[in-house]
């Protein structure tokens, strides 16, 4: 009797144990989000959204928010999601704000259930979970949520990026877009350089003749906006205001005292001649006249250009020679941080106090200092002396296209498993230091005129973005690299955003048309690197100029402007084949496209392979690596009078 007892006992143990098996294995398993969610407690089950779903707001501040998520929502899945004030129903998405301590700022929870409760203790955090809403959203056809519950917040509070726009000119389209990509991967702060020139060795050792811009719209100085491209000072409020509702903050950057050719060549008697005319002369009294009237433009008045918190006035890479010209420079900044604390702005800096070491005191109290080189700026003297910092290392987290020093792409493997803000170069700090605001890495385009697009510069910052949002976000990460890197790609950059320019998810055949008519519009527009475009051409005598395909970012010439051969066109940059049919010859076409090259084949047969191109300055002595690359305009037919037929698209280069 006590053995039969003792087999039921076992029997009903194993039975539970198989149950807690199965309930264990039930669990939803922690969705893929970039940034990784710090906790997640899954449940069994799947929140479905249908065509009766609504989005509910509880607080009348959060109505922006939640009008902002069904735009997105319907951009990214076509449905329209009524958007209501009041309580939710089953099947209804909730946003409230609800007091959490530890959550902090920017933090959230979420709790899908029969609905989906976003709950945060201010607005910005609702947002973020509406960004991992839809991340989650876009990984299945019905676009399911596993039941569960999110609690997540960042470690730090600034997770961000820079972009040089001084040496090549950024489009505000393109920077649109790029705030709507930091958005939607919980990046808060994109830095806009706005001033900055060439190097003089690729311009003859002539500054005259040296590249250089500033980009913003000047009416005190009519004549030094650059030429080439620049933004209104309507557009450019526009556009941070538009990023602020997006929670990110545009800190625009004049620097100065290096990097200045600009102004010398608006004014040369501002340039050093001892230094160089890429120096302000810090001994003129007219650098001061002309920087104070510069900055004062963009921050006077009750709505001033510059709207956020902040401004950076950049200070790097200043001569220190001699002692009298490092005490110049340290009272230039401390001079500008006051001045545009005087605004009341709080001041950014680029860290050079240890190049510049001297006796003329610099504030530094409430004072950004982008810790970017130790050698220039030594990262916990810099916390001593009392700065906050920005993790920048230029060694790790510089990208200068095609440069052949620093990164052309960076390192995202050893960033992900290795770095933090914390790490700033060599200096190492604990863990969520106080000093330590966060991180950002930058794109700086030193080589002016070197062929690079933006959509090659795109193509270099998105994957480090897609890191480095998870890396400012929470140093913790437990989703391995490879996985990490191979889910990353399958998540979109954001909410009607396509600039890597994919064509559905899979590799191969993605688009074909029998016969291309003049004019007509194509459903894309354009294929990104990676791509075979090929078709059936039956030639005609075409004018120079005759188009095959536009984009906005570019064309493909069946007979180029200049020379009427095949080529294409984009930002500011013409390249030829050396390759044009005869009227009336029936040829078949094939144009290849990667992030380094771009070829053309005819038959088959290949007629000319446009890669990297060393050219070279002053008898050899100084070389440049020259860009040719093409993301393949598809979306408007230019008016050819040959036949186009055949026409296919694949996702991957084909032989």
């Amino acid at each position: 009797m006590n053995h039969l007892n003792f087999l039921k006992k076992a029997i009903l143990g194993l039975c539970l144990l198989c149950l807690t098996c199965v309930g264990v294995a039930a669990q939803n398993a922690k969705p893929f989000v970039i940034p990784e969610l710090k906790e997640w407690q899954g449940k069994d089950g799947a929140f479905v959204p249908s065509e009766k779903t609504c989005i509910v707001y509880g607080n009348a501040a959060l109505q922006s928010i939640a009008e902002a998520f069904a735009a997105d929502w319907k951009e990214m899945f076509g449905n329209a999601l009524q958007v209501k004030a009041g309580k939710p129903q089953a099947g209804d998405f909730y946003l409230t704000l609800k007091k959490d301590k530890k959550l902090g700022k920017e933090g959230y929870a979420i709790a899908v259930a029969k609905y989906v409760t976003v709950s945060a203790p201010e607005t910005t955090g609702v947002y973020w979970a509406t960004r991992t809403l839809l991340q989650i959203g876009e990984q299945s056809d019905n676009h399911a949520l596993p039941h569960g519950t999110v609690r997540d917040w960042p470690d730090y509070s600034v997770r961000g990026f820079m972009m040089d726009c001084g040496r090549k000119f950024i489009p505000m389209a393109y920077m649109r877009d790029l705030v709507k990509v930091m958005s939607y991967y919980k990046m808060n702060v994109l830095q806009v350089h706005l001033n900055d020139n060439g190097f003089k060795q690729f311009f003859g050792h002539d500054w005259s003749k040296t590249y250089a811009a500033f980009r913003l719209e000047c009416e005190t100085f009519p004549g030094l906006t650059a030429r080439d491209g620049y933004y209104t000072k309507r557009e450019f409020v526009d556009f941070q205001l538009d990023a602020a509702a997006r929670c990110v903050e545009i800190i625009p950057e004049i620097d100065a005292p290096a990097h200045t050719l600009a102004f010398s060549h608006y004014k040369p008697e501002l340039g050093s001649k001892e230094y160089g005319m890429d120096h302000l002369d810090l001994f003129n009294p007219e650098t001061y006249t002309f920087m104070d009237a510069l900055f004062k433009e963009y921050l006077e008045g009750e709505e001033p250009v510059f709207r956020g918190p902040r401004v950076h006035i950049g200070t790097d890479e200043y001569s220190n020679k001699k002692k009298d010209v490092v005490e110049k420079f340290r009272a230039f900044t401390d001079r500008y941080i006051r001045y545009v604390e005087s605004f009341g702005k709080q001041a950014c800096v680029w860290g050079a106090l240890t190049h510049a070491n001297g006796e003329t005191p610099v504030k530094s109290e409430n004072v950004i200092m982008s810790a970017w080189y130790n050698g220039y700026a030594e990262p916990k003297e810099m916390v001593k002396q009392g700065y906050k910092l920005i993790s920048i290392p230029d060694g790790l987290i510089y990208i200068v296209p095609a440069a052949g020093y620093y990164y052309d792409y960076l390192n995202t493997k050893y960033l992900y498993e290795n770095w933090t803000p914390a790490h700033v170069g060599k200096a190492v700090f604990e863990e969520k230091d106080p000093a330590i605001l966060g991180g950002m890495f930058a794109v700086w385009n030193d080589h002016v005129g070197n062929g690079i697009s933006v959509k090659d510069i795109h193509h270099r910052l998105f994957p480090a973005l897609q890191t480095l949002a998870v890396k400012t976000w929470d140093a913790k990460v437990t989703v391995p690299y490879a996985e990490f890197d191979a889910n990353r790609q399958l998540l979109s950059e954001a909410p009607g955003v396509n600039q890597m320019g994919k064509i559905g998810k899979k590799p191969g055949l993605v688009y074909q048309k029998d016969e291309v008519r003049a004019g007509e519009t194509l459903p894309y527009p354009e294929v990104g690197y990676g791509y075979t475009v090929s078709f059936d051409l039956e030639a005609a005598a075409e004018s120079c100029g005759t188009e095959l395909f536009r984009s906005p970012n570019a064309v493909f010439y069946l007979a180029d402007p200049v020379s009427g051969l095949f080529g294409f066109a984009r930002d500011g940059y013409l390249n030829t084949f050396n390759y044009r049919p005869y009227p009336g010859e029936k040829v078949h076409v094939k144009v290849q496209g990667d992030n380094v090259s771009t070829s053309l084949f005819i038959n088959d047969q290949l007629i000319e392979k446009m890669d990297i191109q060393k050219r070279y300055f002053n008898g050899g002595k100084d070389s440049m690596n020259y860009v040719r690359t093409l993301v393949f305009p598809l979306e408007k037919a230019g008016s050819f009078k040959g036949r186009v037929t055949n026409l296919k698209v694949y996702n991957e280069i084909t032989k």
